[in-house]
């Protein structure tokens, strides 16, 4: 398979690494190829090796002024973390083994609230092989990330050892090192105190002998070195315990082989340091310069962003922002297709949905949710940020072309042209979190439905209707929602100010259609109808909304392709009926009018979705939920089922996140092993079944920013559930599903499963891998 639209790689995640510099990667590889000799070898060429080894380290010394301190060279900044901890916690236990006398202390450890991960895991992991009875505390922040002082002074007396840092990783923000010294020092002299400096280094100034700094881990892979290098100060006057021992390397303080193509790199880089012209590094006004062109650019492109770093209290080279109405994994996305890299937060985190960092700092939850790090290093050119700035512009067009965003000039009437928009016919489902809202559009008609509009999707419904012109019919809660607060009333304010309506958003002016045996109201939108059945349970208000075509408006259970049942029935679960409006009773007789008036392969749309399954229908359910199939097959009386149910809620899960659970997952989720190609793989598979079919199900702005020639259709995640319904014919048909990273491919083709398409596989790895 091969890229539709290829772009070059516009990378800016240097706080995550670096690409290699090209003069220090030439430096390493003749490190490798002609001084490859052992340093500690008495031959010349060992010789020569420790030559170009000490001559690093006096390179370093001079840069970082680090006096009579011992530099020492190690494979990175997570090693030198440890040999820091380390040593200072060994010096330290002799205060608790042997106190004072007097009233016993109860000791702790400080490190910032907004540390990299690695200093607080590494201070629990010492203090435990070390038998050491100390709490570890984190220091609080304020809304910029700088360090509460009051706080460091009340607590450091009773402390073995702090952990600051000079710059943060996900924010950029650096601390005032000459007054938290004089913090920690007034507080307490003594203690020992590690600053990692990882994301300082070639970006504020260091004079370390100049200040009481014990212990500075540095990296050297975040400043365009390999990985595997790094070094770590230690004051002269600070206790040293080496963490590698064996042969002796380092004057003993660090055994292993030394790193030499590594060191010969660093050589480089500290020489560029040094220098005053004729360097690859920028100056700080020029770094300023960049940051603020980014900015303006993402600010120009994306209206509603917000930065969560203060400018003034960060590094040049960090911007970390995010942009309202859009998650850090849309924008991760969005950037991907158009070849930006960016992270969502520190790259040495996974499946993270929120930032620690941003919590700590008191930044509302939303922020930290969508919080993107933009950040580059100090060798980027002028010509790099053009580039950059243009190509953040080219991916904040292909949000307008797939509706996610308004033109740039707002103004919808001048620019009502939607010729080269992706047109949207039919459903679509919106998330936040894992609530749901469904849209159901008539193009032709110019009309759409909204069913439990979230509060937090306002904005990206409200450009949505904008920009494709339509015009809700009606805008529908399927209950009183008790985990959020509805975004029907603002919606319906501006839409449908003058609509007559029930507290759901149900008008009243409805017609009456017969159905299964009982009347309905219903409304019409285009050539179906949205049947309203009430299903109290969940709570008293519940009521279920069910999509028919029919063209001769003879309605039967087979018209029925959507029931948008609420928390009625979930995915692998009943609606929680423990609430004070709730009732088993009435539950137990909703379940059954739903299966009079919907088929067993209508597809149900509820308002909850924790376990990515997108949809459901009355067969899957059944043959995985004991309960609902007892109800539904006569097999258990009313009195039964309040029992049981009330049995179910006790496995309730109080809260996922901010989110109420909304019901008690009971059914097995299918995780089942779908068949995995990779490119290799599935190349051949294209070349001899004609009969496959590639599904790229990316959103559209990223498939129209890059896609493959062998996909044979785009069907985004938001229209998953209407391919489903759409191609229920076709379950054996054979389909590959394809994202960017294989992650999104592998949940919708397990939804897919297990509603019966057989034949569903996926790209490992996805795009990402196959280029």
């Amino acid at each position: 398979m091969s890229n539709h639209n290829e772009l070059t790689q516009i990378y800016l995640d240097a706080n995550a690494t670096t690409p290699v510099l090209p003069e220090a990667a030439s430096a390493a590889m003749t490190a490798m190829q002609t001084l490859f000799g052992n340093p500690s070898s008495s031959h010349i060429t060992g010789l020569k090796a420790k030559d170009l080894m000490e001559q690093t380290r006096r390179r370093a010394q001079t840069l970082l002024g680090t006096g009579k301190g011992k530099l020492i060279f190690t494979s990175g900044a997570t090693e030198g973390i440890q040999t820091s901890i380390l040593s200072a916690l060994i010096a330290a236990k002799p205060l608790i083994t042997a106190p004072l006398k007097g009233a016993a202390k109860n000791y702790c450890v400080l490190y910032g609230a907004t540390e990299h991960k690695a200093v607080p895991e590494s201070l629990k992991h010492w203090l435990s092989v070390l038998d050491i009875a100390a709490e570890v505390v984190a220091i609080p922040v304020d809304e910029y990330g700088i360090l509460d002082h009051e706080f460091i002074s009340q607590h450091a007396a009773n402390a073995l050892m702090i952990c600051t840092m000079a710059v943060n990783n996900e924010t950029g923000v650096f601390q005032d090192l000459q007054l938290l010294e004089q913090t920690i020092r007034t507080a307490n002299p003594n203690i020992f105190w590690m600053v990692d400096c990882v994301q300082a280094l070639g970006k504020i100034q260091l004079d370390l002998q100049k200040t009481t700094i014990d212990y500075a881990p540095f990296s050297g892979h975040k400043l365009y070195a390999p990985k595997g290098i790094g070094f770590v100060y230690i004051r002269d006057s600070a206790p040293f315990t080496p963490f590698i021992a064996g042969g002796g390397q380092e004057s003993g303080l660090r055994s292993g082989t030394e790193n030499l193509p590594g060191m010969a790199a660093l050589n480089v880089i500290f020489d560029m340091l040094l220098r005053t012209s004729n360097s690859a590094f920028c100056d700080s006004q020029t770094l300023h310069n960049y940051r603020n062109q980014l900015a303006q650019t993402l600010t120009d492109c994306f209206p509603r962003v917000v930065f969560n770093n203060s400018f003034n209290h960060s590094v040049a080279t960090t911007l970390n922002f995010a942009v309202q109405g859009f998650s850090s994994k849309e924008i991760m996305d969005l950037f991907d297709a158009a070849n930006i890299r960016v992270s969502s937060g520190s790259a040495c985190s996974s499946k993270v949905t929120r930032s620690f960092v941003l919590d700590a700092m008191g930044l509302p939850a939303w922020q930290s949710e969508s919080a993107i790090r933009m950040s580059f290093g100090p060798a980027i050119t002028q010509a790099e940020v053009d580039a950059a700035c243009q190509r953040i512009k080219f991916a904040s067009q292909a949000l307008t072309q797939s509706c996610m965003l308004l033109d740039a000039s707002n103004d919808i009437n001048a620019n009502n042209d939607i010729s080269n928009k992706v047109a949207l016919d039919g459903l679509l489902q919106l998330r936040f979190g894992a609530s749901c809202t469904w849209v159901y559009v008539d193009q032709a008609n110019k009309q759409a439905l909204i069913i439990d509009p979230l509060p937090e999707l306002q904005q990206r419904l409200d450009t949505l209707l904008q920009c494709q012109e339509l015009k809700p019919i009606a805008i529908i809660d399927t209950h009183g929602h008790a985990d959020h607060q509805s975004g029907r009333e603002v919606l319906a304010n501006r839409y449908l100010p003058e609509q007559d309506c029930d507290i759901l958003g149900w008008p009243y002016l409805t017609q009456t259609i017969n159905h299964a045996g009982e009347q309905f109201d219903a409304i019409k939108i285009g050539k179906v109808q949205l049947i309203k059945v009430p299903t109290p349970g969940h709570t008293s208000d519940s009521i279920s909304l069910i999509l028919h075509t029919s063209a001769d408006d003879k309605f039967d259970n087979n018209s029925a392709k959507y029931a948008f049942c609420g928390d009625t029935i979930l995915m692998g679960s009943l609606g929680r009926t423990n609430f004070d409006s709730s009732s088993s009773a009435a539950l137990f007789h909703s379940l059954k009018l739903l299966k009079r008036t919907i088929s067993s392969n209508t597809l149900i749309c509820a308002s909850h979705d924790y376990n990515n399954e997108f949809t459901t229908h009355m067969n899957a359910e059944m043959a995985r939920n004991p309960l609902l199939n007892a109800v539904l097959n006569e097999q258990i009386t009313e009195s039964d089922f309040i029992a049981r149910k009330a049995q179910l809620d006790s496995h309730l899960v109080d809260e996922v996140g901010s989110e109420i659970m909304c019901g008690a997952y009971v059914g097995s989720c299918d995780k089942s092993a779908i068949k995995e190609y990779d490119a290799n793989s599935l190349n051949i598979a294209m070349n001899t079944n004609t009969a496959l079919r590639i599904i790229d199900i990316r959103e559209p702005h990223e498939y129209a920013l890059n896609h493959s020639q062998g996909a044979s259709q785009n069907v985004p995640l938001t229209r998953l559930v209407q391919f489903i319904q759409e191609h229920q014919h076709q379950k054996q048909q054979p389909w590959v599903l394809i994202c960017r990273s294989g992650s999104r491919s592998l949940v919708a083709a397990q939804a897919m499963h297990r509603l019966g398409f057989s034949q569903v596989a996926h790209l490992k790895g996805g795009y990402a891998l196959s280029a």
